[in-house]
């Protein structure tokens, strides 16, 4: 294969480098482009087939449903890993040792305590607001206590900051939920694991012992470690675009969680609860739902089916389902969601028209389950995703500032009015 790419413009030839990756995915680079062409830029709505930066973070190829942080497969990270190896994994670009493990966790509990102005600006908010607006406004007001900015160039400042906000978080996720449901703010244990800590944070009830159940803590284990990254998707690349700027991590983050709240990213697994309320509105008659996710005249769309990047399967989804299984198994939980869901599951799995087309259950899909069984809200389900999108935010903004990539700004192709008079207002 050629070490060149060679395009043709007006009877013009210009050649480009071609950059091959680690993994043998090889990309154009044209940044000389518009300097060599006289100012012709290329257009891609939507950046599919544009690289935004180079990165070691993580390995995903869409077409072999392969998943991989810091070179290892997410099967194994999930298998026997738990989440805060995988965040150090992913920011530090090493699996840490048990002696840095162990710090790293000390050092995420002496950070955790949130400044308690933070419970009036929470209080300043309605039942009614939706908890990842709450959260978004939260972790950009951390930036008000924690003014000073992160010497990237410093190791001790930036560890400072990563651990300051992974124990931070946890505490305004959970915080966010107890507002809505009107239970008291709680800061859990410092005697607990990461994951131990957020689950009492969230659910301990005010008059009653909490009681740890192992099958939920490895399961949202399991989850936050499957979100825990995803190479350049829409909240990761904001993440990046502001953060090149020299926006605050704070502030990075924060637009993060907003662009993750849309339905098409992040709130994907809420769009499965809701899809799964309508059908249980409408009867529940889950092969009547199968007949219109086929019918293309049909509106109506399968939700946690099938996924814009695997065009295999999903490696997450065969991870989580038996975790999915586990929750329910061990809960117990007579829901008649949960057993429309189960109902879908099963008919996809075994109806040719979904795997012939490769539809199956995506991780989003048994993650709403999960949260479901567990009790947590539906609107909360985004919350849970940006708590295990977390180290991956953090670990893309560190590369990006170390790097010192440029500032982000995209080209437009402009299609609108060309050069036209003025016309005053009383002759309009």
């Amino acid at each position: 294969m050629s070490d060149k790419a060679t395009l043709e413009i007006n009877g013009n030839k210009h050649e480009f480098p071609l950059i091959v990756g680690t993994e043998n995915e090889v990309a154009i680079d044209i940044k000389t482009l518009r300097g060599v062409t006289g100012g012709v830029t290329t257009i891609d709505a939507g950046y599919k087939n544009t690289g935004s930066c180079e990165s070691e973070i993580t390995f995903l190829d869409g077409e072999k449903g392969i998943l991989r942080y810091r070179g290892y497969s997410i099967e194994e990270l999930a298998e026997e890993a738990d989440f805060l190896e995988v965040a150090y994994l992913l920011i530090f670009g090493e699996l840490p040792t048990k002696e840095q493990h162990d710090k790293f966790h000390a050092d995420i509990k002496s950070k955790s305590i949130v400044d308690d102005d933070v419970r009036k600006i929470i209080d300043a908010f309605p039942k009614s607001a939706h908890p990842m607006g709450v959260l978004s406004s939260l972790t950009s007001a951390l930036t008000a206590f924690n003014p000073s900015s992160v010497n990237v160039d410093s190791e001790e400042d930036m560890y400072n900051s990563v651990v300051k906000i992974l124990g931070k978080f946890p505490v305004l996720v959970a915080w966010t939920m107890r507002k809505k449901q009107g239970l008291p703010l709680d800061y859990g244990s410092n005697t607990l694991g990461y994951v131990e800590n957020v689950l009492k944070m969230m659910f301990k009830q005010p008059n009653e012992k909490y009681v740890q159940n192992k099958i939920i803590v490895d399961a949202l284990d399991k989850l936050l470690i499957l979100h825990a990254d995803h190479e350049q998707n829409c909240s990761t690349s904001t993440v990046r675009i502001v953060g090149s700027s020299h926006a605050g991590l704070f502030a990075s983050l924060s637009a993060g969680i907003s662009a993750l709240w849309g339905p098409l990213h992040g709130g994907a697994n809420q769009a499965v609860l809701e899809m799964l309320e309508a059908i249980k509105e409408d009867g529940g008659d889950t092969k009547k739902y199968m007949a219109k996710a086929k019918d293309k005249n049909d509106p109506f769309r399968l939700m946690g089916f099938g996924h814009r990047v695997y065009k295999n399967f999903d490696p997450r989804a065969r991870i989580i389902k038996k975790a999915a299984d586990e929750v329910l198994a061990d809960l117990g939980v007579e829901d008649p969601i949960l057993e429309i869901a189960k109902g879908l599951e099963q008919e996809a799995l075994n109806d040719d028209y979904f795997v012939k087309r490769k539809l199956y259950p995506n991780v989003d899909f048994y993650s709403g389950i999960i949260y479901r069984a567990m009790g947590i809200p539906t609107d909360m389900f985004t919350v849970m995703f940006a708590l295990g999108r977390l180290p991956g935010w953090i670990a893309q903004w560190r590369e990006m500032r170390l790097r010192k990539e440029p500032i982000g700004r995209p080209r437009q192709l402009y299609v609108g009015e060309t050069l036209r008079p003025f016309k005053k207002l009383e002759k309009r």
